[in-house]
């Protein structure tokens, strides 16, 4: 098995760095990605683009997670599948082997155990959870993919427009509809709505006006 070329220590402080702080569960991200390059034999943090991480959680753990792998939403090698859990699978992108890792439950109590001098839970949780052996710590198990990772990935480069609203859509996320070439949103897929508000506008508008 392959381990990670930078110590626990050193990925622990590029996460802080970014966080701005050190908090348990960026610890809990970096355990993850550590154990994920065991189980999939790579070393990681990764210096090409070869596993994708899917956390299932936004926030600190994704801190952890992207220190210990090198996987960023700007290389798109990693994303978010918002559950509110904390939780991430890891993709082997040439095996096409996952692996899906989260705590045990038993984590937060167990953290005393490895962490005496703490002066309360959270800061047992941020000595301890460094400390916790990983069959302690972490729960894993070999997952498939429901969607292809060829299908997640997509292909860079690739353009086309929304026959709808005429805007560009990249990394082949188009919705093709009866022949017809789509947008997520024109789909019906959106996260988002116009506002019918014609106050908004004319805010937006004074706004721009002032600044310019």
């Amino acid at each position: 098995m392959n381990a990670s070329s930078t110590s626990m220590d050193e990925l622990l402080a590029l996460s802080a760095a970014h966080h701005h702080k050190l908090c348990p569960r960026q610890v809990l991200g970096v355990r993850a990605g550590l154990l994920a390059g065991l189980l999939l034999d790579l070393t990681l943090p990764q210096s090409d683009k070869r596993l994708i991480a899917i956390s299932e959680t936004d926030g600190c753990f994704v801190d952890g997670l992207a220190a210990a792998t090198g996987c960023y939403v700007g290389r798109r090698t990693l994303r978010i599948e918002d559950y509110g859990k904390t939780a991430a699978t890891f993709v082997d992108t040439v095996t096409e082997h996952a692996v899906r890792i989260h705590p045990q439950k038993s984590a937060r109590e167990l953290a005393w155990n490895y962490a005496a001098s703490a002066r309360n839970k959270w800061e047992a949780q941020l000595i301890g959870y460094q400390h916790i052996p990983d069959d302690l710590l972490l729960q894993w198990q070999r997952v498939e993919l429901t969607t292809s990772i060829k299908q997640i990935v997509g292909q860079a480069g690739k353009r086309v427009s929304c026959e709808i609203c005429g805007e560009e859509i990249i990394n082949q996320r188009e919705v093709i509809r009866e022949g017809t070439v789509l947008c997520q949103p024109c789909a019906g897929g959106s996260y988002f709505r116009f506002s019918s508000d014609p106050n908004h506008m004319r805010t937006l508008e004074n706004i721009c006006h002032t600044a310019a």
